[in-house]
């Protein structure tokens, strides 16, 4: 029984092994074959995508082909049209350059027919010429016979003439012998005498042709130049005061006086050797003098005093750096007033050391006039004078800014012997101005001669400036000088008995001797006096000679 079981469960073992491969079997084959599916698929894919892929390469080389044949065709169409161009180009190039050739050899051959035409007229007129020569030659030969006939009638004539000249020689000798025998006199004798009468009366001619030549031509040109003057005055407004630079400071009280002067004197001291100015403290009160020549250093040293008066610190270290201070500034101050000065005058150009030289005309002062104004007003007077003059706008300019730099050389900063005038030309040449405007201040005290219209003009308005009333104080010792030259100079005259300068020098009133002076040389004598202290005086405006001459008798009834 075990035996069966154990046989049926070995057969039924070896049934399940059969069928268990059988079964295997089947799976293995349906899975195969299922793989085997799904592989003909994938192939059957890859097919087809490979076919998809072979076709769209072929359609993208077929699209570059035509692509490319496009491209070339481009290429060989535009090098085709650039071959034609450049051929064209050549073309016109080479038609333009035989166009122009021609047209070249047609000039050259109206240029060689011109010169053949031009050397054919030459050759007419050269023949011409000849035939003059030949018709000159001959009129020359003509007319040398001519001459040579003239010239023997000539000799012919002169041989008479002296012989004639002989017998009135001999006459005249005859006729100067009888003279002498009745006037006594000998020829050398008789000539003297004939001299000084001719020689008399040319002097009296002469000076009366002189006064006449005078009269004539005041009479023409005076009215009108003292129109021009009169109506440049009167265009003319300025300021009849008289500014002087500050010497004198003031002070609130006299304690501040011992606080200038310092212990031992060393504030005052270093003050002075600081500015250069000397510095005067009296009995004077509540007031400091300020002395110095030159007035730049004078007004440091009165704004240095003002500023330490204000401050109230006052010692040499002090006293040093507030010099520096100040005269820096006041030079800075003297640029800014040259420069506003010029722009004011619309004066352009002009050289900053220049500029600098009209800014330091400020603190300097002529006969109490100021300078800067007395410039400033003379080429004011400048331009309208030249204006009535009429002349060009260019020649005004000149003369305004030959009237604001007249008087440069009295601000010169280097000392020289020259005058301010000839000082003032050297200045100006030095910094490249114009020739007219060097010579008009060279000219203007007439120490250089003139050479332009403009000189004359600012010597005039020099004067008018200076002249005018209130303008300039004169020192008393000048003037008293001037006063007594005056009366010399008329009394060094034959004739004159007395002579006194009234209004100021104004007018010169001369008696003289009726003895010894005629009327008539009362009349010379007044020219000359005049003329005499136009030539060696200088004097502002003008002086007027009057010449008295008086006759008086007297007789007692007893």
């Amino acid at each position: 029984m075990e035996i069966g079981i154990a046989i049926g469960v070995v057969i039924g073992l070896i049934a399940g092994y059969f069928i268990a491969q059988f079964v295997a079997k089947r799976i293995n084959q349906s899975k195969v074959n299922e793989i085997n599916a799904k592989a003909d698929i994938e192939i059957k894919e890859a097919r087809l995508t490979a076919q998809r892929l072979v076709d769209e390469a072929k359609i993208k080389a077929e699209g570059l082909v035509s692509k490319a044949e496009r491209k070339n065709e481009s290429i060989k169409q535009r090098k085709i049209q650039e071959a034609k161009e450049r051929f064209s180009k050549l073309k016109s190039d080479f038609e333009s350059k035989k166009a122009n050739h021609l047209v070249e050899m047609k000039e050259r051959e109206m240029e060689v027919k011109a010169q053949e035409k031009e050397l054919n007229q030459k050759v007419d007129k050269f023949d011409e010429k000849m035939q003059e020569i030949n018709n000159l030659k001959s009129d020359i030969e003509t007319r040398e016979n001519e001459i040579k006939t003239i010239r023997e009638n000539l000799e012919k004539q002169l041989r008479i003439v002296a012989k004639k000249k002989e017998e009135l020689d001999s006459a005249n000798e005859r006729h100067i012998k009888g003279l002498e025998v009745v006037a006594k006199l000998s020829e050398q004798e008789a000539k003297e005498q004939l001299l000084e009468a001719v020689k008399a009366k040319a002097e009296t001619d002469s000076m009366a042709l002189i006064k006449e030549t005078i009269a004539q031509a005041q009479a023409n040109a005076n009215k009108e130049a003292k129109k021009i003057v009169i109506q440049s005055i009167q265009r003319m407004c300025a300021e009849y005061t008289i500014e002087n630079t500050v010497s004198v400071f003031n002070l609130d009280s006299d304690d501040l006086k011992g606080q200038i002067i310092g212990r031992e004197g060393r504030n005052i001291r270093a003050l002075e050797a600081a500015t250069g100015a000397e510095i005067v403290v009296d009995d004077t009160p509540e007031a400091i003098v300020i002395s110095s020549f030159d007035p730049i250093r004078r007004e440091v040293c009165r704004l240095s005093l003002k500023r330490l008066v204000a401050d109230g610190r006052i010692h040499p270290a002090r006293i040093e750096e507030v010099v520096a201070k100040t005269r820096k500034q006041l030079e800075e101050q003297i640029i800014e007033i040259g420069q506003r000065t010029v722009i004011e005058l619309d004066i352009h150009g002009l050289d900053a050391y220049l500029v600098r030289m009209v800014g330091r005309m400020r603190f300097r002062s002529s006969y109490g006039q100021n300078l800067l104004k007395h410039s400033v007003e003379t080429a004011h007077l400048c331009a309208i004078m030249a204006a009535e003059l009429g002349l060009s706008s260019r020649q005004i300019k000149l003369a305004k800014r030959s009237g604001l730099l007249h008087d440069i050389g009295k601000v010169a900063e280097e000392e020289t012997e020259l005058s301010h005038a000839l000082l003032g030309m050297k200045m100006c040449e030095k910094h490249k101005e114009h020739a007219v405007v060097c010579n008009a201040v060279g000219a203007h005290h007439d120490e250089i001669e003139m050479n332009n219209i403009v000189s004359p003009i600012v010597q005039a308005c020099d004067a008018i400036s200076g002249a005018r009333p209130g303008a300039r104080r004169e020192i008393l010792e000048s003037y008293l000088k001037r006063i007594g030259e005056l009366e010399e100079l008329a009394m060094g005259h034959d004739g004159v008995q007395k002579a006194y300068a009234m209004q100021a020098g104004r007018e010169l009133r001369v008696i003289v001797e009726s003895e010894k002076v005629t009327d008539q040389y009362a009349d010379d004598l007044s020219f000359m006096i005049s003329q005499k202290i136009q030539d060696e005086m200088q004097y502002p405006g003008q002086i007027k000679v009057t010449v008295i001459r008086e006759k008086r008798a007297v007789s007692f009834a007893r």
